[in-house]
């Protein structure tokens, strides 16, 4: 019985009638395609919601890079005008943030707030820190989430609106990978080196020794605030020592681009434009590696913010490993460049040498940041190496197009940089806005600035023929503005409490320093008597305090005790340049056959191009006159002027023939020779216009 029991369903499952199963079949078929049809229906619409949310994103994406084109094209025209009305109260830096801050605030406040759901968000606790991707299994399809941030819990149902903020927030790694890299690269390119090196010891001193006082002065000042704060109960999280020195470091990075271009413009005087823009070039770079060991500080044990002497030494050899590190890759990248466009003929092919030239310099600092360097050295050097070498192997239509394109794309990324920094004020969601640390930090860099200029420059005064006059330093400690590299480094990182009220703190700085110090350039011009209208050439053939002095009877001449005997290492760097290196990487220079033992034979005819025997006058960059070297040696008589070209860097040197020989005499013997056949008879002052003065 309970069999038959058992097996009355499977007899049941087949006994239909024929005709009953062919009536059931047409309505099986029915109810498949129907839910065939539905699910064909529910992935349609699935495709669709998607391609429109793609779409709006795009749309999206488009409205937010046109609104910074629009607010650099208004920039661009304000700039114009007031350039026309001669108006320099404000530069485009400032206009930019000004524009950028307007933005800002019709984004943060113009747009309605609405919700996508009105249900308080779940709650769950986490032993770690969110995950930055997570991945569900739904119904076996499988969705990946990524974290797109953290939403102030004030603003938890203004999806939209957050949203829309988060778009115009950019990943800080465009600022460094895109944006930086041409502003940096620009200042070495552009670099005079004339001035520069003239000034050389003064603007090392004042970006390593100075900027490492700075630093420590700011941190040190800072961590007694954080204390302070401490005591009075406003600290609401965590800020150690560490974090204290990261702010000192990254403030001390200064970008006296406004004060700069009024310098520019006015033609003010070229030692305290070098001075300031050396400064400013070589701080960015030190100010970031120094950033970079700050970070790599970690001690052993438990207590992780302590000191320790081996995790101390530890980052003073990464501090040295990498702007080592990177100062070789940059100069390696120039050369590779150099011997590229001196062996080839791309000087040909003008648009192919110019975009090879714009890509081995930009793949200069992405190869750095790849191999654990840091790119804005290695690019700044790149610069200054391909100026050097590079430029004397372009053609000429190419050495304006390189000039061009890097000074058009410096403008476009500075100015964009400063319009986001405006913009970041109101739509950046994680500010910590904190009185007492903002007050603390304005009078922290004051003090460091003033430690690290007045100091220094009473210590390199002892050593220099030409001083650092109290005007000079009083305008070098009122243009120590913040700018680009300090809210690039700042925006880098804001995961933890203590960066994001650096970075909040690190933005209003930029702010005061480029409006009020900027804006106030030209009144503290006039106000310390400092002179404008220099002719940078002029400037220099007016400097030289050595000089020869010929007596009336024929007798050999005096030499001054001041002549460049401080100079030796910088002379023996030019020699060296000048006669091996600017011959193999340039077609300038005597050729390496004449200069080379003869042991090297085969190296020196590999390395020497045609041209160097053609060329009887050395090619010639307008960049590259070096102050290390003879000097042009100008000897002035009544109305009658005989000038001995000395040897500089990318000209025709006086102590090489017309075959590549090298002359008996060198340019100083040969104006002596000169001398005594035409004016021993009268007295004559023979001016040295070149001085080392650090």
């Amino acid at each position: 019985m309970d069999a038959a029991v058992a097996k009355k369903p499977k007899l049941c499952r087949f006994f239909f009638p024929l005709e009953k199963q062919l009536m059931l079949f047409p309505i099986l078929i029915l109810l498949i395609n129907q839910a065939s049809k539905m699910n064909a229906e529910d992935g349609v619409m699935e495709e669709l919601a998607s391609e429109k949310e793609a779409e709006e994103s795009h749309r999206q994406d488009s409205v937010n890079l046109l609104t910074f084109i629009l607010l650099l094209t208004l920039t661009i025209l304000t700039i114009w005008l007031f350039k026309h009305r001669r108006v320099r109260f404000l530069h485009e830096t400032g206009l930019a943030m000004i524009y950028g801050l307007l933005v800002g605030v019709i984004l943060r406040y113009g747009i309605p707030a609405t919700s996508y759901h009105k249900k308080t968000p779940p709650s769950c606790s986490l032993e770690e820190g969110p995950v930055s991707t997570l991945l569900l299994n739904v119904s076996g399809k499988f969705f990946e989430y990524t974290l797109k941030g953290e939403i102030n819990s004030r603003e938890i149902h203004n999806v939209e609106q957050n949203d829309m903020l988060r778009k115009v927030t950019f990943d800080p790694e465009v600022f460094f990978n895109i944006l930086l890299p041409p502003i940096i690269f620009h200042a070495g390119y552009s670099l005079k080196k004339r001035h520069f090196f003239r000034n050389l010891g003064s603007i090392i001193t004042y970006a390593f020794l100075g900027t490492a006082i700075s630093c420590f002065v700011i941190g040190n000042l800072m961590y007694g605030v954080v204390k302070l704060m401490q005591f009075l109960g406003q600290l609401t999280n965590k800020f150690y020592y560490t974090d204290c020195l990261f702010f000192g470091a990254i403030v001390s990075a200064t970008d006296p681009v406004t004060v700069l271009a009024i310098f520019n413009e006015l033609h003010a005087d070229v030692d305290l434009y070098a001075l300031l823009f050396g400064e400013s070039v070589m701080n960015d770079a030190v100010a970031i590696v120094l950033s970079s060991s700050i970070v790599a500080y970690q001690p052993a044990g438990a207590s992780t913010h302590t000191f320790d002497a081996t995790a101390f030494f530890k980052s003073v050899g990464v501090f040295l490993g990498i702007f080592s590190g990177s100062f070789a890759m940059g100069a390696v990248t120039g050369v590779l460049t150099a011997l590229v466009t001196k062996f080839t003929k791309l000087h040909c092919f003008p648009l192919l040498e110019t975009a090879l030239f714009f890509l081995m310099s930009w793949s200069t600092f992405l190869l750095a940041e790849a191999c654990g360097f840091t790119g804005v050295v290695a690019v700044l050097f790149c610069g200054i190496t391909q100026a050097h070498y590079t430029y004397n192997n372009l053609s000429e239509e190419s050495t304006k197009r390189t000039k061009q394109l890097f000074e058009v794309l410096h403008f476009l990324a500075e100015n964009f940089i400063f319009s986001y920094m405006g913009l970041a004020l109101f739509t950046f969601q994680n500010h910590v806005f904190s009185p007492i640390f903002i007050a603390g930090a304005f009078l922290a860099i004051f003090i460091g600035r003033a430690a690290n200029i007045y100091p220094l420059s009473f210590l390199l005064n002892l050593g220099r023929r030409n001083k650092i006059r109290g005007n000079f330093q009083h305008m070098m400690m009122f243009a120590g503005l913040r700018g680009a590299m300090a809210f690039a480094l700042a925006i880098r990182d804001t995961a933890t409490y203590a960066r994001q009220m650096t970075f909040t703190t690190t933005l209003l700085i930029v702010f005061f320093t480029v409006w009020v110090f900027g804006g106030g350039t030209t009144p503290m011009l006039s106000w310390l008597h400092i002179r404008v209208g220099v002719d940078p050439d002029q400037d220099l053939q007016q400097c030289g305090d050595n000089f020869l002095l010929f007596q009336g009877d024929g007798t050999t001449p005096e030499v001054s005790k001041t002549k460049q005997e401080s100079a030796w290492l910088f002379r023996l760097w030019y020699t060296f340049d000048h006669n091996y290196l600017k011959p193999m990487l340039t077609h300038s220079g005597p050729p390496l056959t004449t200069t080379l033992p003869s042991c090297c034979g085969a190296l020196a005819r590999c390395f020497t191009s045609p041209q160097a025997y053609e060329n009887h006058e050395q090619l010639r960059d307008d960049d590259s006159d070096l102050i290390l070297n003879d000097g042009d040696l100008a000897l002035t008589y009544d109305d009658t002027a005989i000038t001995a070209k000395g040897a500089s860097s990318g000209g025709a040197d006086a102590g090489w023939g017309v075959n590549g020989k090298r002359s008996s005499s060198t340019s100083e013997e040969a104006l002596e020779r000169e001398m005594n056949q035409e004016f021993l008879s009268r007295s004559t002052r023979l001016v040295f216009p070149i001085e080392d003065h650090a």
